[in-house]
Parts: C-alpha cells; sequence; structure tokens
C-alpha cells in the first residue's frame, strides 16, 4: 500500500465532510492520540465505515443521503474452547433459519481462531445494543434520527412487527434454551463447554423504496451515491469478502461512468467474465471455477505418466476373424483392433467451498 502512495491512519476520528464552493470535500480529521485535528481536501471521498457509516454519510449533508435510517443488531455466538471438542470439527456447517427469522440468522457451526486459538463457534443469536458500532456510543441511534428519516423509522416498527417480536424472543432465550439449539448441530455438547460472546454489531439499513414504499428493510449492502459522483458510501449488514467486489464494480460505474470505458481492459483482466453472463457461456464458468480452485490451492494437478505396454495379438483363425466385445456404449479402440467400454470420466474436477461471512 505504501508503494502506491496510500497511507493508513488509526485512531483518527473524522468530525466533519462538508462541500466546499469549489466542488472539493473538506474534512476534518481528529487524531484520538494526540486531540490535533487536520483538515484535508479531497476530489472524491468513499465512506466505508461499517456501523459508523451512517453517520459519516449524514454530515455530507447529500440528499441521497436523507430518508435512509440504520437499526443495530447484535450478533451472538456460543463458543467453545475445550480442545477435546474442538479437534472434532473442521468445517462450516449450516442449517436453516427458523420460520418467521431474518435471512441474516441461518445457524452454522464453523471452526474459528480467537486470539490465535482454535475454537468452534455456533450462532447466530440476535442481542440489541443502541451502539452502531461495538466500540460506539449509546447515544448511536438516537443521533442517528433526524427530522428527514424520522418517519421512515416509524414506519418500519409499524411495518416489521414479526421481526419485532423475533428480537424480543431471542433477548428473553437463556443460556440452556441456546444450548438446545446447538444440540441440533452437536447431540452430546455440554453447557459447562460453552460460552456466550457478542461477535459483532451491525446495522440494518431502513429506507423509502418504490416497491416496498416508506420504512423498508434491506437486509444486503447499500451503495449510496451524490449526484456528482464525487462522494460514495457502503452501508448495511454484509460489506465483507463476499460483496466488495460487486459493490466496487457498482461505485465505478456510478461515479466514474467516463473512464470506465478506459477502465475496461484492465478491469477485464482482473475480473474476466466482466459484462459477460455466466449463465450463457458455461465453457467460461468453467475456466473460471477451475483456475479459482487451483489458485485457492482446493485442486492440484498432477501429470500422468504414461507406461508403455507392449501386447501380443493372437492370429485369428478361420472361425474367428474378429472378436467384438458387447458392453453398451462403446468406442473404438485402434490400438486393438476391438470394441472396448470407455469408462465416463470428469475431465475437471471443481471444489467449491462454503463461503465466509463475518459478522
Amino acid at each position: 500500500m505504501k508503494g502506491n502512495n496510500v497511507e493508513i491512519h488509526y485512531q483518527h476520528n473524522v468530525t466533519t465532510i462538508k462541500r466546499t464552493s469549489d466542488g472539493l470535500w473538506e474534512l476534518k480529521i481528529k487524531n484520538l492520540n494526540s486531540g490535533a485535528v487536520e483538515v484535508h481536501k479531497a476530489k472524491f471521498v468513499f465512506i466505508g465505515a461499517g456501523g459508523g457509516s451512517l453517520h459519516l454519510l449524514q454530515k455530507s449533508g447529500i440528499p441521497e443521503g436523507k430518508h435512509i435510517g440504520g437499526f443495530p443488531v447484535s450478533g451472538l455466538f456460543m463458543v467453545c474452547k475445550n480442545p477435546e471438542v474442538v479437534e472434532q470439527h473442521h468445517a462450516k456447517v449450516y442449517g436453516k433459519a427458523s420460520v418467521g427469522a431474518p435471512p441474516m440468522s441461518v445457524p452454522h457451526l464453523d471452526t474459528r481462531y480467537i486470539d490465535n486459538k482454535k475454537s468452534l463457534l455456533f450462532g447466530p443469536f440476535a442481542g440489541f445494543s443502541p451502539k452502531f458500532l461495538k466500540t460506539g456510543s449509546n447515544l448511536d441511534l438516537i443521533t442517528s434520527v433526524k427530522p428527514y428519516n424520522v418517519f421512515t423509522m416509524l414506519a418500519a416498527g409499524a411495518k416489521e412487527m414479526s421481526l419485532t417480536k423475533y428480537l424480543i424472543q431471542q433477548l428473553m432465550l437463556s443460556k440452556e434454551q441456546r444450548m438446545e439449539e446447538l444440540r441440533d448441530f452437536v447431540p452430546e455438547a455440554k453447557s459447562e463447554d460453552w460460552d456466550m460472546v457478542v461477535a459483532g454489531q451491525r446495522v440494518q439499513v431502513i429506507k423509502d423504496t418504490e416497491a416496498g414504499g416508506k420504512g423498508t428493510l434491506q437486509f444486503g449492502t447499500e451503495v449510496v451515491t451524490g449526484a456528482s459522483g464525487s462522494i460514495a458510501a457502503l452501508l448495511g449488514a454484509s460489506p465483507g469478502a463476499s460483496t466488495a467486489v460487486h459493490v466496487m464494480l457498482e461505485i465505478l460505474n456510478r461515479c466514474f461512468p467516463q473512464q470506465m470505458k478506459e477502465w475496461e481492459p484492465k478491469v477485464k483482466e482482473m475480473i474476466p467474465s466482466y459484462g459477460v453472463s455466466l449463465v450463457e457461456n458455461p465453457e467460461l464458468l468453467q475456466e473460471i471455477h477451475t483456475s479459482t480452485a487451483q489458485a485457492l490451492g482446493l485442486v492440484t494437478e498432477q501429470p500422468v505418466e504414461e507406461e508403455s505396454v507392449d501386447v501380443v495379438e493372437p492370429e485369428a483363425t478361420a472361425e474367428e476373424d474378429s472378436l467384438i466385445v458387447d458392453t453398451g456404449d462403446t468406442e473404438n479402440d485402434e490400438t486393438l483392433g476391438v470394441d472396448r467400454e470407455v469408462p465416463n470420466v470428469d475431465a475437471n474436477l471443481v471444489v467449491e467451498e462454503d463461503p465466509k461471512k463475518e459478522d
């Protein structure tokens, strides 16, 4: 990153974002360690701050950021650090969400490393905190409600009563009730081996849409861009590896439409399927699957050594000029001069790994 003239600053907080008269964006940034405030100007600003993105978007003042709210939900997991139990599991196993539960509540049991120690996690269970970040403020939810989005927030509360009921039920679960759900995956799980941890904090986007009307709850990621294309923000519950490439391509197309034609060759070099329907191009799909599996080390190509075999052909008798073996689907073997069965063998092996999701 440093070689590309990119600097990353930790322990800094953006306090102000505003548009200047010359069309630039001015940001005031506070160093949390020294207390010093720096002022930076930029032609383009990307806001990708997880739960902190909504507040920064609101500070920008762009009209596209109006009528958007957020509701924080905590992700709780059962964690096991008993080595005897942990060593029995080496995968990520998904179940099915309960009836009436939101999509992000699909239960799964998977191996994780916490503080460099191998452990098992099971969940998620829903929790609640008014904070938009794990280290945020208890005032985050209240301060995000503005005159221009208060009706959006109220409408969502009225429309999503089933989700409100689900959240209340989740908050009232005891440890033993959570253990009962875990035993669907690990029947012999013992309560003393498992503890509860808060794995993360997500902010569900609430916005007005044409399809859903006022106060529609969004379960995925949401990209908001200014009309000038000089600012973009990423909101939502899952801005991880599964959505990162799609999100960046969407931002490039929205904010830099004039440059995309010039950049397209480079984009296609990095993403061979860019602009192509893989449904209509099965050969390209197979090629990408194979190359991806090889790049991830899921498939190793090993050269096949051919061994020479001396074949002695018996002399044909008058009664037996040729030998035909009928085994169904056959293919002529020019070497032996007979018809033999050729087993169906897959030309390519593709191994797919379960997608990962950080909560």
